[in-house]
């Protein structure tokens, strides 16, 4: 491969922060829907959990399949095939008329989605190693916030509330895959793309210790951002009995925006100093949240979120800036897909469990033991972070 002019080469991560942005935001924006699917088409609360499940199982498909392909073959083949991925998931949700065919636009979303993101964060750090880990972190939590509220103001404000957000989001698309077209390749392509799908996880030995050590801080903030993108809005109405999808959203979003605020503000701090800050906020965060839903005071839930957003953002910022300088460019799209199978098995697990839960428990009380775990392993984490190796410092 012919090395590309420096100026092309500076188009590269502008380019995948915005595609990462894009794949989060489709990702966010059913959850405002939901509620909507469910009265429209008739079908029990479980089916949204079936539908959420799909995504992320699609996903993890993708990741553990296709996770290193990009070290193979290049970063823009894939990137390509996850955004065709995605818009023919969007044509699905437009087209949809049930709970199956919702199913099947969510699984093509997981699989688009399982297949460019550690393609795309690669080409990130290929290109902007320094600020690299910092632009993977922040994209994932500027994507869902505006996936999320996007989708909720079309909801509220705009006609045809089941469509015109995925209408948006196709025009996006097709415009990235456009760019795609004159973004350079940043890896030379080598032998071993076909050995390369057996279905691994792929940690290099010098990462382990790292991984290790901030799996319990990050599983427990995956576990939240999976809570509010499925129960969330339902959550809200349940306990403050206000209906409107732009509360819902707006709770949700919350969340993801303090996320993105930490995430930047904290990029040149100590990564075990945000970790220990982040997990003690995660902590508090929880619980005023629970304080809001047994007073059912929307305000508490609000002030809570932000709290635990400054938690999961500067958390899972830190444990980006902690592991990934341990990945080369030979290994890189792999190591940042094993980080993604943990964190999105982290996601999905718990809050299908819950969404299972919650018709037998009630969805307040589902929330409080859901809450107290997640309190519970980010204490956890607190003992973990202060035996992380001198290097991750």
């Amino acid at each position: 491969m012919s090395s590309p002019a420096p100026s092309a080469l500076q188009r590269v991560a502008p380019f995948g922060f915005s595609t990462v942005v894009t794949f989060f935001a489709v990702s966010g924006a059913p959850t405002p829907l939901y509620h909507i699917y469910q009265e429209t088409y008739g079908f029990a609360a479980s089916t949204i959990t079936i539908i959420f499940a799909m995504y992320v199982a699609s996903l993890l498909i993708g990741l553990l399949l296709f996770g290193g392909l990009s070290d193979f073959i290049g970063r823009r083949p894939v990137v390509f095939a996850g955004l065709l991925f995605n818009l023919a998931a969007l044509a699905a949700f437009l087209m949809a008329d049930g709970a199956s065919m919702l199913i099947f636009a969510r699984f093509l979303q997981g699989l688009g989605t399982g297949l460019a993101i550690p393609a795309l964060g690669a080409q990130i750090l290929d290109t902007a190693p320094k600020n690299g880990p910092v632009l993977n972190s922040a994209g994932a939590f500027v994507g869902l916030m505006t996936g999320t509220l996007l989708s909720a103001i079309l909801v509220t404000y705009a006609p045809d509330p089941t469509h015109t957000v995925y209408l948006v989001l196709v025009v996006v698309i097709l415009l990235e895959m456009a760019l795609l077209l004159v973004i350079p390749e940043t890896v030379t392509r080598k032998p071993g793309a076909i050995a390369s799908l057996r279905p691994r996880v792929s940690i290099p030995p010098r990462a382990m210790s790292a991984v290790l050590r901030t799996a319990p801080v990050n599983i427990a903030g995956w576990a939240l951002g999976g809570f509010y993108l499925s129960l969330m809005p339902s959550l809200v109405s349940a306990a403050t009995g206000n209906h409107s999808p732009l509360v819902g959203g707006a709770v949700v979003s919350a969340l993801m925006l303090t996320s993105v605020i930490v995430v930047i503000a904290t990029g040149k701090s100590r990564p075990t100093s945000v970790l220990t800050v982040g997990s003690s906020a995660l902590v508090a965060g929880v619980v005023v949240t629970m304080l809001g839903v047994s007073l059912h005071q929307t305000v508490l839930m609000f002030a809570g979120t932000v709290i635990a957003g400054i938690g999961f953002g500067g958390n899972f910022g830190a444990i980006l800036r902690t592991v990934l300088p341990f990945a080369d460019q030979d290994d890189r799209a792999a190591l940042l897909s094993t980080f993604f199978v943990q964190s999105y098995l982290a996601f999905a697990l718990p809050a299908i469990a819950a969404g299972m839960a919650a018709p037998v428990l009630g969805l307040v009380t589902t929330t409080y033991l859901y809450g107290t775990a997640i309190v519970i392993l980010a204490l956890t984490s607190l003992v973990a972070i202060r035996r992380l190796e001198p290097s991750a410092n």
